[in-house]
């Protein structure tokens, strides 16, 4: 069983203990990223998680910060969302202590160098140089542009050239002061560890973390009474596409139904749309269907990456299975199938030290509270057809209607 600590300073701990296994990881999950940031730092939340692993007091610069753990063979990175950013290190349980005294330093000590800083803005210029160049990764990056428009939602995690070339060191400075706090973070171990001792210990390296009131981010503006689309011309044998609608929010009652909706249309190679797209029509290498929910959006949304000249046809499959979900009830033995899929996958990657710490450290990060694997699986069981179709009249509207679109195309329109 999980245990959360809470300390005097707000910093909260979640300790995992996993039997049957000789890794252990520890993940530290901060409440910031591009949803708190304003159009002159966009991107800074994504740039100060590359910065952090620049050097600090002890361990002087990149090599050193990446050779500690290279040297025991561990797992090391970080990553940023819209509403989180995380930094984590995984070993074998008998390097336990290296990696909370790394990762913690590089967390609480880092020096974010001036010399570095001016490196790094052009390796994150071609990241983002990257994703654009790739339909198939920059198509998500379009979803977002279309749903929210000129807001932190919609903007690139990575933010543009223009704002990464302008962010001084000044400025990820006082990003940091203002959010990586002791009530905004959270330290969470899972693996093989002896639970009392491992409290311990992370008290000790997170005794002088800022105790700054970290600032809020601004609430996201969600209008829309008309499909809308957001191409890019772009001269390519593929046509990318994300379709989909307005969803809810993670902590939405239905949120467990949207799961299921996803998996029925294209979470699984044997879905309603990887059969009706890839294998009847044979249009898409790729197609399958997300629910995204943060804590205060959501979309479901069908990506695919399609021959150009069956794009139309396409479209009209994947909004004729959006229809059919309002009008016609799953069968007894599909719903089954959807949600033995959702529970199975779970399962599987609960079997990894780094998914335990995510699964746990998430749940407390962004909804302040934590249901365990079971309660979450009693949620997807209680899912019945009447909800699907509940739900399913709800979100596929005509005026809910979104698409990006990366191909040789100028104008396209989507009606339901």
């Amino acid at each position: 069983m999980y245990r959360k600590t809470k300390l005097k300073n707000g910093l909260r701990i979640i300790t995992v203990p996993q039997k049957g296994t000789k890794a252990v990881t520890v993940l530290i999950l901060v409440k910031a990223g591009s949803k708190y940031e304003n159009k002159d730092i966009s991107g800074i939340s994504h740039f100060l998680e590359h910065m952090l692993f620049k050097g600090t007091e002890k361990r002087k610069g990149p090599m050193e910060v990446a050779e500690d753990l290279d040297n025991i063979g561990g797992e090391f990175n970080a990553f940023t969302g819209e509403e989180y950013t995380g930094y984590y290190a995984k070993v074998n349980y008998s390097n336990f202590d290296i990696a909370l005294d790394w990762v913690s330093d590089i967390f609480l000590n880092s020096k974010i160098p001036s010399k570095e800083l001016l490196k790094e803005k052009g390796v994150i210029i071609e990241e983002i140089n990257m994703y654009r160049e790739n339909p198939m990764m920059y198509i998500g990056d379009l979803w977002k542009q279309v749903l929210y428009g000129n807001q932190p939602a919609g903007w690139d995690i990575a933010g543009t050239i223009k704002s990464v070339s302008a962010i001084k060191r000044n400025d990820i400075k006082k990003y940091m002061d203002n959010h990586y706090t002791a009530t905004n973070t959270i330290v969470c171990v899972a693996g093989n560890i002896d639970q009392e001792k491992t409290i311990e210990k992370v008290k000790k390296y997170f005794s002088k973390i800022n105790s700054n009131q970290p600032k809020e981010k601004i609430g996201v503006i969600e209008k829309q009474n008309k499909p809308q689309v957001k191409t890019i011309y772009k001269k390519t044998n593929q046509t990318n596409i994300a379709l989909g609608v307005r969803g809810y929010d993670m902590l939405h009652p239905h949120k467990a139904t949207l799961d299921v909706i996803s998996v029925i249309l294209g979470g699984s190679m044997s879905s309603r749309l990887f059969k009706e797209v890839r294998e009847k029509l044979g249009a898409a290498y790729y197609v399958r269907t997300y629910n995204n929910s943060d804590t205060d959006t959501g979309s479901l949304v069908t990506f695919a990456g399609v021959d150009n000249k069956k794009l139309d046809k396409v479209i009209e499959t994947i909004l004729k299975e959006y229809k059919k979900l309002t009008k016609t009830k799953v069968s007894d033995v599909e719903l089954k199938k959807a949600k033995e899929c959702i529970k199975g996958k779970v399962i599987l990657k609960m079997e990894a030290s780094d998914e335990q710490a995510s699964f746990y450290g998430m749940q407390e990060l962004l909804k302040n509270d934590i249901i365990s694997i079971e309660d979450m699986f009693k949620k997807i069981d209680n899912v019945s057809p009447e909800d699907i179709i509940s739900v399913a009249k709800d979100i596929f509207k005509n005026d809910k209607l979104n698409m990006a679109l990366i191909g040789p195309f100028k104008n396209k329109e989507i009606k339901l």
